[in-house]
């Protein structure tokens, strides 16, 4: 299945069916006075979060949704029958946001957790409400109220502890591999991921932890090169961040110090208050230098690297090998047992708003 994190859709809650002038009209009751229903309410528009759903491509094909109209009244004193509510089942961990004044109505965080965000219109008042003394044959009736619309933004945000950073082929999915049963593809040629994988971390039989992998930076990412930065919002609800740098990198050109600034620098263009998370530094690939020769490498890298690029901590592995790996695992989570939970964000940010520029109302619709 196609990997959809993104999606924009117009919501409507049905109409209030309307209200009749009605008269009874019986054979022993020529005069038998107002009998007018009300009409019904229209049904609302309600977000559902499923742990069953991983994607939100289904939004990206149906862009309308509207729940049913309310249905008019009737003679006889018959109010009525309200329209049927429209449930929309989305993947945990969606934001919902007014597209247009980019307010977050709802964050679907967790299983089953619902929000209201249509309200279907009250259905309009039958004659038989405006009688009274001194009207007795009521000919008023009012129409039912139209039912709230609402564009929307949505957007997932994957639930995860720890997410991983780096320039494209540093080894992120390798050390995901090496320390989780999630499979993200790898190879010994150089290519990057191009969707999010998530694997659970087993420390021990009853402790554990979820990492996310994204797609890797590149200098430039906040201006659009190569994947850009929409793949950070999956970071958001994270508490610490792994920086997995390349040490051994297959360009003799590059250098290791310079790419990790620029992925920091990414981070910060993005997102000021992300880049302050606990972020630790995991030097990658030592395996493919010397042995004699680690020390030294590992001692230029942290001397050439500026301060806000160094992070809190440093560890050294070998993703291929599994060198390193435990004891990093191991210490991720006792520090995660210290670590308060990371609220969402307030409101996406521009950056994510803009990915999805083209119409939304251009296709199909769905109801009830």
């Amino acid at each position: 299945m196609k990997f959809i994190d993104e999606a924009r859709i117009l919501v409507a809650a049905g109409d209030g069916g309307n209200g009749i002038a009605s008269f009874r009209r019986d054979k022993y009751e020529p005069e038998g006075g107002p009998d007018g229903g009300d009409g019904g309410n229209g049904g609302s528009v309600l977000f559902v979060a499923d742990r069953n759903v991983n994607t939100l491509i289904e939004y990206r094909y149906a862009r309308r949704h509207r729940a049913q109209r309310g249905q008019n009244g009737g003679s006889s004193d018959c109010y009525g029958k309200r329209g049927k509510d429209l449930t929309l089942r989305v993947p945990v961990g969606t934001t919902i946001a007014d597209i247009n004044s980019n307010e977050v109505l709802a964050d679907l965080d967790v299983d089953g957790k619902q929000a209201l965000l249509a309200k279907g219109g009250r259905g309009g008042l039958g004659n038989i409400h405006f009688k009274s003394s001194v009207n007795r044959t009521p000919r008023q009736c009012t129409r039912g109220e139209e039912g709230e619309q609402r564009e929307l933004r949505l957007e997932l945000r994957l639930l995860a502890d720890v997410g991983l950073l780096g320039l494209p082929n540093a080894g992120k999915s390798t050390f995901l591999r090496a320390v989780s049963a999630a499979r993200p593809k790898v190879a010994d040629y150089p290519f990057t991921t191009l969707q999010p994988h998530l694997g659970v971390v087993r420390v021990d039989h009853d402790q554990s932890f979820v990492i996310a992998d994204i797609p890797g930076l590149i200098d430039g990412a906040a201006d659009g090169a190569g994947l850009g930065i929409r793949f950070l919002k999956h970071l958001a609800r994270t508490r610490l961040l792994l920086h997995i740098v390349d040490l051994a990198p297959c360009d003799p050109a590059a250098d290791p110090a310079r790419d990790a600034r620029t992925v920091v620098n990414e981070l910060e263009k993005y997102d000021p208050e992300l880049a302050t998370r606990p972020r630790w530094l995991v030097l990658n690939k030592l395996d493919l230098i010397a042995e004699g020769e680690r020390e030294q490498r590992v001692a230029d890298f942290l001397d050439a690297c500026q301060a806000s690029a160094a992070g809190s901590r440093c560890f050294r592995i070998s993703a291929i090998s599994g060198d390193g790996c435990r004891e990093l695992t191991r210490a991720l989570y006792e520090t995660l047992q210290e670590l308060p939970s990371a609220s969402a964000t307030a409101a996406p940010t521009a950056t994510a708003s803009a990915a999805l520029a083209d119409d939304p109302f251009a296709d199909g619709e769905q109801g009830s």
